[in-house]
């Protein structure tokens, strides 16, 4: 048995419980195999994969808070550092009811070599809860925030561990934990990002993860000889990162026609009004039939199709394993060139595998969604300088970052002879990095 498999197996035995981190791990591994077997004696001495895959430690704990009822409502929280070979552990807070241990493992494990593409010094982490911001007053939300920073407090610094915003944590969540540390800690220091412009935060972080994935992709199609003017796309989700996306899109020449959100999906012929979209979700905190309502040209649509729309591009930016295998045939029956990833891993792996097999460009969220944790790190040396920079200084040097990672993952797939597997190229750059690092600084 292979070093790889060997590893395969004991992540599998030991996070049985744990689907979406194993399909994590067994995703980057089998990608990275020609570069383990290149040096497998070497790599398996040192542990290499073992001491990657195992975080380096992971907490759970009680969230209790009191309701505008009066209710005591108790929620679990969570954190997981991963690896912080090469800087701090970086990663967002997730609040959702579908989290759990094994989700949050996932996504720390994910955001190790996305962080390491991003080429600055951050390592990887991720934490959440289980708890629904949805339909919580502002006060709720205050008293959940206030009672996860009291616990949280414990494991973070601006120099150990800096979490920032994630699904269900925006700015007003960032703002309430942010005051809670302070109180706590009695030091105004950069322990999060996403923070208000106010006190701490960055320009362009808010459109960052958005703008990087059209960056990135615009990247990409120049490269194979295309560009986005009059292209097509369809975009899923419409949080931060669809909305953002559209409108880095549309600035770009594209059209984009779809968004959805966890009760169905709208298809605009005349291309997503993203003003409207911004006004319902920013605003409101609405579902999508108020922008059906508001927009005739409009179609509402329950439940999930947003794959099925004829398109160019296509950009899933909403949960993990929402483009499936029936869809990635959908997609490809219509003529999509290019599917990249704003989410994190929103597309399973027999999908992925058939997108590729068929000649559609595929770029995985490690590289594509990468411009969120790659500003972030922006306004963490801004809190380190104690300036402030402007809108086109971030945003220059975002594009910058989200160019060289297409390039520096086009190059590593070329090295090992795979050429345009992306899904390889970024996880064999992001790994070769962490790796070098680990072993500069011995067993630890």
């Amino acid at each position: 048995m292979s070093y790889v498999d060997e590893v395969l197996e004991l992540v599998k035995k030991k996070n049985a419980s744990e689907p979406e981190f194993i399909q994590a791990v067994t995703e980057v591994l089998n990608s990275l195999r020609p570069v383990v077997e290149a040096n497998e004696e070497f790599y398996k001495k040192n542990a290499i994969l073992e001491r990657i895959t195992e975080p380096d430690r992971q907490f759970m704990f009680r969230v209790p808070w009191v309701d505008d009822k009066g209710q005591v409502q108790v929620n679990r929280g969570f954190r997981v550092q991963f690896n912080n070979a090469i800087g701090p552990y970086k990663g967002g807070l997730r609040l959702h009811p579908s989290v759990n241990l094994g989700i949050i493992k996932f996504l720390g494990f994910e955001q190790i070599f996305k962080n390491s593409l991003t080429s600055l010094p951050i390592g990887g982490g991720k934490g959440g809860s289980d708890f629904d911001p949805k339909g919580k007053s502002d006060r709720e939300i205050m008293a959940f925030c206030q009672s996860f920073m009291t616990e949280l407090s414990k494991y973070i610094g601006a120099d150990v561990d800096v979490p920032a915003g994630d699904i269900g944590t925006g700015a007003r969540e960032i703002g309430f934990m942010f005051g809670q540390y302070k109180r706590i800690r009695g030091t105004f220091e950069g322990v999060l990002t996403g923070k208000g412009l106010t006190y701490g935060g960055s320009l362009a972080r808010t459109e960052a993860t958005g703008y990087g994935l059209l960056y990135l992709t615009q990247e990409l199609m120049k490269c194979h000889g295309e560009s986005m003017e009059g292209k097509t796309v369809v975009v899923s989700g419409a949080g931060n990162v669809a909305i953002y996306a559209t409108q880095k899109a549309q600035q770009m020449g594209a059209k984009v026609v779809t968004c959805s959100d966890s009760t169905g999906w709208i298809y605009d012929s005349e291309g997503i009004d993203v003003a409207l979209l911004k006004e319902v979700k920013e605003v409101k905190r609405a579902r999508l039939t108020e922008y059906a309502a508001a927009r005739p040209s409009a179609e509402y649509h329950e439940g999930r199709g947003v794959w099925q729309i004829k398109c160019d591009i296509a950009l899933p930016c909403a949960t993990q394993n929402e483009l499936l295998l029936e869809d990635a045939k959908q997609l490809v029956a219509n003529g999509c060139k290019c599917v990249c990833e704003g989410a994190n891993m929103p597309t399973t792996i027999d999908a992925t595998e058939y997108l590729q097999q068929n000649g559609v460009w595929f770029v995985g969220g490690k590289a594509a969604n990468a411009g969120g944790v790659a500003t972030s790190a922006l306004e963490m040396s801004q809190n380190s300088e104690r300036l402030s920079w402007s809108f086109e200084e971030v945003d220059a040097k975002l594009q910058n970052i989200m160019v060289n990672i297409y390039h520096n993952i086009d190059d590593a797939a070329k090295r090992y002879g795979m050429e345009g597997n992306y899904v390889a190229g970024a996880n064999i750059a992001g790994f070769e990095k962490v790796v070098n690092a680990m072993l500069a600084q011995g067993v630890c």
